[in-house]
């Protein structure tokens, strides 16, 4: 049986050409980059061309670019960087209600360290209004963290909006900006200078690079303090022995990213509006959660009333058919998605949702698959459903 996945917002395939730029990296030149001989010069110089490649693929300076293990040690290093290092200027930290919980969790830490913590809400359609940050500012806030775009929903946010907000109060009294890009970078054309950020998080297996390893955006001039220590790597900035293989990989990923950016948007965008429709016309009771015009080119997040979502992506795998009902990070949780309750749905309907998340192999024929498959599905648990009963 073939078997698709469109599960792509999760984890990545690595492309080819990464795998093949990896492979020297574990054997052949496998020096420590610190080491000052010839094998550790030759690692120096493969990560600091995979840290100019990663830069130029966000619009940014090499030496403001701190490589490490993934999006989420980047989302816990740009909070508690900031929050350590400027705790005499302020405790007020905020940030929306939709953040991964590699942010939430990590502001939960802080919250019982004495930092207070604001959670914006978002529209219906997973926006924030940058009017509530406005409102939310105190002369005590030292850092707001929105994240570029939902990883479940797909909702991209007004970044380059409310970083205007946040330079304007800058006149008085310093407010760093973060941004969780993990969904973004690399699948739609994103500046760090036109966003206006201070601090930007990635991670290489969501653009076709491995897992294990991400980086940190860090605006020249920001003031932090280190999140590991123990050595003078990443100038100081993140102490540990460089994952150099995984370091090659990833800037091999931005490279390809960059180059593809464009055409593969606008292959996913048509790939998923004829997905969209193909649900909503053929299915009754179900509707697209999120915006659709400020939206990811590769999310589809639908709710489909009176079943459970887990149960549909059981019976999608049997056919053949991987997605999600939302973050990998909270699979096998029993709990309502929050950025689900967060848009208004209730805890029934947020269980009956489905994501499906495309990418680069994703083709016209696997999408037609899905729109054959899923209506029989739901048909099928409908009739077996108390929900429909208790409708009815």
């Amino acid at each position: 049986m073939e078997r698709i996945y469109l599960d792509y917002a999760a984890t990545t395939p690595a492309h080819p050409r990464v795998v093949e730029a990896m492979h020297p990296y574990f054997s052949d030149k496998f020096g420590n980059p610190s080491s000052i001989h010839s094998f550790g010069q030759e690692a120096r110089a493969a990560t600091e061309k995979a840290r100019e490649q990663v830069a130029r693929l966000i619009g940014a300076r090499s030496g403001e670019i701190v490589f490490t293990s993934g999006g989420t040690e980047s989302d816990n290093f740009a909070l508690e960087g900031i929050a350590f290092a400027n705790l005499e200027r302020g405790n007020h930290i905020i940030a929306s209600a939709i953040e991964h919980h590699a942010i939430t969790e990590c502001c939960e830490f802080l919250a019982k360290r004495g930092f207070d913590i604001t959670y914006l809400p978002v529209e219906k359609d997973g926006i924030v209004d940058p009017t509530n940050l406005e409102k939310a500012l105190t002369d005590k806030t030292i850092m707001v963290s929105i994240m570029h775009a939902n990883n479940e929903l797909g909702t991209i946010q007004p970044i380059a909006e409310i970083a205007k907000i946040i330079r304007r109060r800058n006149e008085r009294q310093k407010t760093y900006f973060h941004t969780d890009a993990v969904q973004t970078v690399g699948h739609i054309p994103l500046d760090v200078n036109e966003l206006g950020i201070d601090l930007l998080s990635m991670s290489a297996h969501k653009l076709y690079g491995p897992k294990g390893v991400g980086a940190l955006y860090v605006r020249k001039g920001t003031r932090m303090v280190s999140f590991l220590h123990g050595g003078s790597q990443e100038s100081n900035r993140r102490a540990s022995t460089e994952n150099v293989a995984g370091i090659v990989g990833f800037g091999c990923a931005a490279e390809i990213a960059l180059h593809d950016l464009k055409d593969e948007g606008i292959k996913l965008t048509r790939l998923r509006d004829q997905l969209i429709r193909g649900i909503l016309d053929n299915i009754p009771d179900s509707q697209l959660n999120g915006s659709l015009t400020s939206r990811l080119p590769n999310n589809v997040n639908v709710s489909i009333k009176y079943v459970e979502g887990e149960s549909m992506l059981l019976n999608l795998d049997m056919q053949g058919i991987a997605a999600s009902s939302g973050s990998a990070c909270t699979s096998g949780s029993v709990e309502p998605s929050h950025v689900l309750l967060s848009i208004g749905l209730s805890p029934e309907v947020a269980h009956g949702s489905l994501r499906f998340s495309l990418g680069r192999f994703t083709t016209e024929k696997e999408i037609k698959y899905v729109l054959d498959i899923l209506p029989g599905i739901v048909d099928k648990l409908r009739k077996m459903s108390p929900l429909v009963v208790i409708r009815n």
